[in-house]
């Protein structure tokens, strides 16, 4: 008789899978000059000892690991021996940037501990001894994440306050080592320690807006002898930052009415001075947040590149981002390349910039005052009543077809200026010249306009460039003269805004129109 054999039961023990420990701080890093927030996560597994960042890390970062390390182990910290993983998300933006090492080495320090501090960023460089350090990147990342209402708090280094305090609206709780970070993290107390700047220059107050000026000038008007119409025009300009096209023989004051322009510009309000601040902070400069707006004066020698931006990897900001907020001044702009004159349609228009690369597509904001001077022909003395001019009919042609005409349409102003006399004098200062742009500035605030004459939108124009009648039927009877283009009409409409509120009109009149159809370019 077969007896069943009972099948024999094997116990397979089962392993405990190992529980990772995961912490995440909140840090960020520039894509072209818009901040993006990344979560830096941290976990602790089973495994070799070892320590790894992911998530399309640059070089920096790879290299923070030593930083971290060493400022760690000099602060008696002791690696658990665990696999350490840092990842840096999304994973598909590349990040860069020194100033992740604190986070990094925080969440290593305090592995054992759980934080969620939601709305809570990190940033600052570690030193090899354990001290926060700070980086030219932090203030453009901060203003950045303020501007898009991303961050309401923030632990930065201490030696950074300097240019964030600046920044209001962010609780900054300022550290000056590693240790004290720690803790702070561990106590959980983040009470901010920073006291909001106050701004070393006048205040206009309009509507409850602070507006911000200085009453410092280099160069004075006075100097520039004779040359009323163009001084005129140099006015209308700054008060509704108008571009300024300036055509002369050589001498004659082009250059020193547009170096004097910048003293006498409408003043700004802090979200402008901040935006001239980030991009000083990403061109390398060390900003002094004074209520000055910039100046760039390119040589005609210099690259799109370097005018417009650019970059093989990462793009970077050019002179056009670097005026933005204040002027753009192209000397002798028939010797610029062609290829920058008609690239430069775009932000006089837009007022932006858009750089292509295969590694990086960005955008930044370009508002302009863009002036322009230029000598009447090759030689220079074609309207000189003293000096023949040495050129031919041919040359002439030539050296003025370098300039388009959709180029000079975006121009708003056109001056001729006068031959310079032995008894010219200066009849108006740089002070008188600035309390006019002042009074005229309030003007266009109290209608509550976003921007100034100058920037108007086509809506906008219509809303706020009021003709009266008889101003009406001058611009009417212009249009069907002289062929004004669409483009063309709205150009004059604000100019004659901008001589309105010089002039203290609340329409545009009979008077404003004519003087602003006297600045059009004669084709």
């Amino acid at each position: 008789m077969n007896e069943e054999i009972p099948p024999i039961k094997v116990k397979i023990k089962q392993k405990t899978p190992n529980k990772a420990i995961v912490n995440t701080l909140t840090c960020a890093t520039l894509e072209g000059v818009t901040a993006k927030v990344i979560e830096v996560e941290a976990t602790f597994t089973k495994g070799l000892p070892g320590f790894s960042v992911v998530g399309l890390a640059s070089a920096d970062i790879q290299e923070a690991k030593e930083r971290v390390k060493s400022a760690l182990l000099v602060n008696d910290f002791t690696f658990p021996p665990l696999k350490i993983t840092i990842g840096l998300a999304p994973s598909e933006l590349r990040k860069n940037g020194s100033h992740f090492d604190l986070p990094l080495a925080l969440l290593i320090a305090l592995h054992k501990k759980r934080f969620d501090e939601e709305g809570l960023f990190v940033f600052g460089e570690l030193g090899l001894d354990g001290r926060v350090k700070s980086s030219a990147m932090l203030f453009p990342l901060i203003l950045s994440l303020k501007e898009q209402g991303l961050i309401d708090r923030a632990i930065v280094p201490k030696e950074a306050l300097c240019s964030l305090h600046h920044i209001s609206g962010i609780d900054f709780i300022a550290v000056a080592s590693l240790n004290e970070a720690i803790d702070l993290m561990k106590k959980g107390d983040f009470t901010p320690n920073v006291t909001t700047f106050a701004y070393d220059a006048q205040t206009l107050e309009i509507a409850g807006q602070s507006y911000y000026y200085t009453q410092q000038y280099d160069a004075n008007f006075k100097e520039v002898k004779g040359q009323r119409v163009a001084k005129r025009a140099a006015l209308i300009a700054s008060a509704g930052m108008h571009n300024l096209f300036m055509e002369g023989n050589p001498g004659c004051g082009k250059s020193m009415i547009a170096k004097r322009i910048k003293d006498i510009l409408p003043p700004i309000d802090e979200k402008e001075m901040l935006s001239i601040a980030k991009h000083q902070f990403l061109d390398g400069q060390v900003p002094q947040f004074k209520a000055i707006r910039p100046i760039r004066n390119p040589h005609h020698t210099a690259t799109s590149a370097s005018i417009f931006g650019g970059g093989s990897r990462q793009a970077k900001i050019g002179e056009v981002a670097l005026a933005s907020k204040g002027i753009l001044f192209f000397d002798e702009i028939p010797h610029f390349s062609k290829q920058i004159l008609e690239a430069l349609r775009e932000p006089l228009q837009d007022k932006k910039v858009h750089i292509a690369r295969v590694n990086a597509k960005i955008e930044y904001e370009a508002d302009i005052m863009f002036i322009a001077a230029q000598n009447p022909c090759p030689c220079g003395n074609l309207l000189s009543k003293i000096h023949a001019c040495r050129c031919s009919q041919m040359e002439i042609k030539r050296y003025s077809n370098k300039l388009s005409d959709p180029f000079l349409d975006r121009i708003d102003l056109f001056v001729v200026m006068q031959e310079v006399q032995s008894d010219d004098k200066g009849d108006i200062s740089s002070q008188e010249m600035h309390h006019a742009v002042i009074e005229a500035f309030k003007q266009q605030k109290l209608r509550q306009q976003k921007t100034l004459n100058g920037k108007l939108e086509e809506e906008e124009i219509e809303q706020y460039c009021v003709l009266n009648t008889q101003a009406q039927t001058i611009l009417e009877s212009a249009i069907s003269k002289f062929g004004l283009s669409h483009r063309s009409i709205a150009s004059v409409k604000k100019i004659g805004r901008t001589i309105a509120d010089l002039n203290q009109h609340t329409q545009i009149e009979k008077k404003d129109i004519l003087e602003a159809l006297s600045y059009r370019r004669r084709k």
